[in-house]
């Protein structure tokens, strides 16, 4: 065998080495390890681009920017509010109220107007979602009728003495809780039309023809839509208001005086 052929072997072996090494190290230098983009904190994505999901976790949605009532409802609540949405409702969710004892509203609104907008509901009233519907629906179906009716016009604004109300029943000391201390409960004192006539409720002079006979038919109409009907002539505290609410009573019983 030719000497100088076996000793160029060991060193191409040798040189064979030498380049798998460098090609190694180049491989581990700090320009070629794959590292984070940036530091914890910081976020070089676009608004709307990033990623959310971690493993095989679905992204989740905050529901405050994505708009959803982030108080507690049940099925019946739900349902409720989607009427008053068809109803053309405007109302905001509140948080639960609970001021001790039976002045409680688990899920409340605060009610601001009716059809749509318009006819505004002044001041926006703290009530239940049931009560606020049969008032929609008193106002949809017979009061907007009895104005067009009588007066030639629409309504434009409701003005009412206000919702919740951790009260007894005519702020009588002893008496029993009124339906306001649940949010049950509408105090309505003047009604104002499209053509700027305003109609207070209280009770009419004697040749007040057509004031009377709206104040008339829009209350015996309302006993339609509520379990309690109170207005001038029942007594004293309601001469200036009527007063609805759906308080519950046995055998059904309808109280519209």
């Amino acid at each position: 065998m030719d000497m100088s052929i076996a000793l160029s072997q060991p060193r191409r072996l040798v040189a064979l080495m030498a380049v798998c090494a460098a090609v190694f190290t180049a491989s581990c230098s700090r320009e070629t390890v794959r590292r984070p983009q940036a530091d914890v904190g910081m976020s070089l994505s676009a608004p709307g681009e990033e990623e959310q999901s971690y493993g095989f976790l679905p992204p989740v949605e905050n529901p405050v920017t994505a708009g959803q009532n982030i108080y507690a409802q049940s099925s019946a609540e739900m349902a409720c509010r989607l009427r008053l949405k068809r109803l053309g409702v405007v109302f905001t969710e509140l948080p639960p109220i609970d001021d001790g004892g039976s002045c409680r509203v688990d899920n409340p609104i605060l009610v601001s107007g009716f059809a749509g907008g318009a006819i505004d509901f002044k001041p926006a009233a703290k009530l239940n979602c049931a009560v606020t519907e049969a008032f929609a629906r008193w106002v949809k179906g017979d009061l907007v009728p009895a104005t067009r009716f009588r007066y030639f016009s629409g309504v434009n604004t409701i003005y009412n003495a206000g919702g919740y109300s951790c009260r007894t029943m005519n702020h009588r000391r002893g008496a029993r809780m009124s339906e306001h201390s649940r949010g049950n409960a509408i105090d309505v004192t003047r009604i104002v039309l499209n053509n700027g006539t305003q109609v207070k409720v209280h009770k009419p002079g004697l040749f007040s023809f057509r004031e009377r006979g709206l104040l008339n038919r829009v209350r015996a109409e309302a006993c339609d839509y509520f379990t309690t009907v109170l207005g001038p002539g029942y007594n004293y505290a309601h001469r200036d208001h009527f007063h609805f609410d759906l308080m519950h009573r046995r055998n059904g019983y309808r109280a519209c005086r």
